[in-house]
């Protein structure tokens, strides 16, 4: 991943780290608070639907009673009934007979019998037909609920049925509204009439209106609706009061979780995950430097280099990201990375260069992989290569247990690869492993090579190899003399600046096919 995607995706995530717990106990506060005064104008409706049932049943029981009178209609006994069952019930007002729709007689002591029962609002479930009616026997215009059957007709206050004292620590208020007709049968307080519009138009249970919760339900045996509403100013006063509850929780919850995401992010931009995305984005990329033959100056190979490019387009010195892919476990993905890149990239040029070889750094660790010997003998059987085209140089650590190493290195030497020691002499390892290794060529390291004329080692180096029967690369040359110098000495191969520096592919195929 790049630098900048890498900073945009840190800052995002901070920034949501920090911020979404702390919205989150907002909403959740207010989400509390709105829940909290929406429940509660829903429970004031349950108590009103419970005293308009309750209403309603003491009404539906006065007619059962009534229609099973054997009395006189409007006798002195047949009144003193009437009013005997209106007394003994509290929420009946009073209590009419009629006469096809006609009022004959109440029991109240008087009766002004002038005119009928319009047809009513509803009928019950139970067949009881049900008024909302300004007519009474007194003379006095106000509206009446009003629930009959064939021959009688109670008559309710409406206000009895919204008398519901609310519980909750604000006021409410109630109104009961004929569905049918739109018809405001009682209110506890003015209600404008948009506001039932609204909840009509939109069939919404809870709804706003200016600074005041709306809250709808339906009580369908009288075909009425029960609206119920507050202001909302106790609604934000403890919205504030649920923030005092949730806001450091959300804050507590914003600070361990910026934390954790802070150490995630760490070990996300940490120089290990750095190279294992870089491994699994198959960044890491192979320049090929040519070895030379000393005697006569042709290419003889090459050596794969890896190298890692940087979002400033430069690439980080190999010593520094293979020594971190030796401590951090990442050596054989690695290696078997730059196995793949040597086969795509040169594959086909060695197939048309059989003389040539590319020789491929591996470690220590390499030599316990179990999966390396089988992946080069499948891309050396896809590219239809000879084994000795592909050299495998290890460093004198590679050897310091000859138990461990030396059965890998035969095996890899049986199947025709050319096992190179790198860098030889700059370790601190005892020099008995050569007699227990089996190698094919030894690379003298280039600080032997920087200062020939003032160097004694050198020489004893080379006379070594020769006693070894080793075959021998100079490596940084980067003069005429220095090539002189061991090609008189012996040494089979040199490679360096004097020939050429580390090449990408396309660059080095161009530079073979000029040599």
């Amino acid at each position: 991943m790049r630098t900048r995607r890498l900073i945009v995706l840190i800052s995002g995530v901070l920034i949501l780290t920090a911020l979404l717990p702390v919205s989150l106990s907002v909403w959740m506060a207010h989400q509390h608070a709105s829940r909290q005064f929406t429940d509660e104008l829903q429970r004031f409706s349950d108590r009103v639907i419970l005293r308009t049932e309750k209403v309603a049943t003491q009404a539906e029981e006065a007619l059962q009673q009534l229609e099973t009178l054997q009395m006189i209609p409007c006798s002195d006994a047949h009144l003193l009934e009437m009013r005997r069952i209106s007394y003994s019930r509290r929420y009946i007002q009073e209590i009419l007979y009629l006469n096809q729709g006609q009022p004959v007689c109440s029991s109240f002591e008087g009766m002004n019998t002038s005119g009928t029962f319009p047809a009513p609002l509803t009928l019950t479930p139970k067949g009881y037909r049900f008024w909302y009616t300004a007519k009474s026997d007194l003379g006095i215009h106000r509206n009446m609920a009003a629930l009959g059957s064939s021959h009688y007709v109670i008559m309710i206050d409406p206000d009895a049925l919204i008398d519901v004292i609310p519980y909750g620590p604000w006021p409410i208020n109630v109104a009961l509204i004929g569905v049918k007709n739109n018809l405001l049968i009682a209110s506890s307080a003015p209600l404008a009439n948009e506001v039932w519009t609204q909840a009509a138009r939109t069939g919404q249970t809870s709804f706003s209106h200016g600074n005041t919760m709306y809250h709808v339900s339906r009580y369908p045996e009288l075909n009425i609706a029960i609206l119920t509403w507050a202001s909302l100013t106790p609604l934000d006063n403890d919205w504030r009061h649920q923030l005092l509850y949730w806001l450091p929780f959300g804050g507590i919850v914003s600070v361990v979780a910026a934390w954790l995401i802070m150490r995630i992010l760490r070990r996300l931009q940490s120089p290990r995950q750095r190279l294992l995305d870089a491994i699994r984005a198959r960044d890491i990329i192979v320049y090929y430097q040519p070895i030379i033959a000393l005697e006569d100056g042709r290419l003889a190979g090459a050596e794969a280099l890896a190298r890692w490019p940087q979002p400033d387009g430069t690439f980080l010195a190999p010593d520094i990201f293979i020594h971190l892919a030796e401590q951090t476990g990442l050596m054989a993905p690695l290696t078997e990375l730059i196995v793949d890149r040597v086969f795509t990239d040169l594959g086909a040029w060695l197939q048309q260069h059989p003389d040539c070889h590319i020789s491929i750094n591996i470690a220590a660790s390499d030599l316990l992989s179990p999966s390396l010997p089988a992946r080069l003998a499948r891309h050396i059987a896809h590219w239809q290569l000879r084994p000795a085209q592909i050299a495998l140089e290890l460093t004198e650590r590679s050897f310091t247990d000859p138990a461990m190493s030396a059965p890998v290195i035969a095996r890899y030497r049986q199947a025709g690869h050319a096992i190179y020691i790198d860098d030889f002499g700059t370790g601190f390892s005892s020099l008995s492993y050569l007699q227990n290794i089996e190698a094919d060529l030894l690379k003298i390291d280039k600080s032997f090579i920087e200062a020939l004329e003032y160097n004694n080692v050198t020489p004893h180096i080379i006379k070594m190899a020769r006693t070894l029967h080793l075959e021998m690369v100079a490596e940084g040359i980067e003069t005429a003399q220095q090539e002189s110098w061991f090609r008189e000495h012996g040494v089979q191969y040199g490679q360096g600046w004097f020939y050429s520096k580390a090449l990408d592919k396309l660059s080095f195929i161009a530079w073979a096919s000029r040599r």
